[in-house]
């Protein structure tokens, strides 16, 4: 079974990780910028960051047969940092590039005045250079913010198929759930969601416009969540058509709307980690 993780920060993992990830189906990857754990104190951090996710990092997952795209934003955790808000400006260089997908992780952390400005001009940037938008909702106040972030959004005349609003959980889902908008799942140890709590979610709210990641990164997290999701999604009675829509073809979907996305050599290398084995654990 393929499987398209469409969140995950690999400059935070392993070449193990690639390996494990392609031997599990894991043939294609999308890496939003994010905040990196430690301050950044200038904007040239911001540009060597950036050019790695669309120069090193497409060619360190290659190595291992897996596609790599990348988002390009300023996240919200850096958004009120003075030192950081001038990247703002340099964005457009790098929205223009082949590989970049979609404008993110953009959205709120802690709900300020600055990052509303950051928020209101990165959207209006996807719509000025037809990107979709990946928005990352806060840690604390998810309902406030979920909410804030739906008010922005449409405050923002960017088409609603092109959002994706991520780390939703049962609290938040229906505040996206009916508005047009994609809705993200982060399976992500002890903080945002696990496999059994997503097929529940599944089952209520149906498989269409659900992005299913693992959003693994420094932090304790794990990239073949997205294969646990799929094994309990056939155990609990879904077929291996719905696990391909929720973790290929959703993904494909969203990210294929910016015109830039290539699978070609992940549908090439495919057929060397599919099969059901892989999926179902061995079974």
């Amino acid at each position: 079974m393929r499987i398209f993780d469409p969140h995950i920060h690999m400059t935070s993992r392993t070449t193990d990780d690639y390996a494990r990830m392609a031997a599990a189906g894991v043939l294609a990857v999308v890496e939003p910028a994010f905040w990196l754990g430690q301050p950044r104190t200038n904007p040239g951090s911001f540009t060597d960051y950036f050019d790695s996710l669309i120069g090193w990092e497409p060619y360190r997952a290659a190595q291992f047969g897996v596609v790599h795209h990348a988002t390009i934003a300023l996240n919200p955790k850096e958004a009120g940092d003075p030192r950081c808000r001038p990247v703002l400006d340099l964005l457009p260089r790098y929205l223009d590039k082949d590989r970049v997908v979609a404008v993110g992780e953009i959205g709120y952390d802690s709900m300020t005045p600055e990052e509303d400005d950051a928020f209101e001009r990165q959207l209006a940037m996807a719509v000025e250079y037809e990107l979709p938008a990946l928005v990352h909702t806060p840690h604390r106040d998810k309902a406030a913010g979920t909410r804030r972030t739906m008010e922005l959004v449409a405050a923002s005349g960017i088409e609603p198929g092109h959002v994706v609003v991520d780390h939703l959980n049962e609290v938040t889902i229906e505040l996206v759930h009916g508005s047009g908008c994609w809705m993200g799942f982060s399976i992500y140890p002890e903080t945002k969601m696990s496999p059994p709590r997503m097929v529940d979610l599944l089952r209520r709210y149906g498989l269409d416009r659900v992005l299913v990641n693992s959003a693994a990164d420094w932090g304790v997290s794990d990239p073949l969540l997205t294969l646990e999701t799929g094994r309990a999604m056939l155990a609990a009675g879904f077929t291996e058509d719905d696990v391909d829509k929720v973790l290929w073809r959703n993904p494909a979907e969203f990210y294929g709307q910016s015109g830039r996305l290539d699978l070609t050599a992940a549908r090439a290398t495919g057929p060397t980690y599919a099969g059901s084995s892989i999926l179902r654990g061995g079974e």
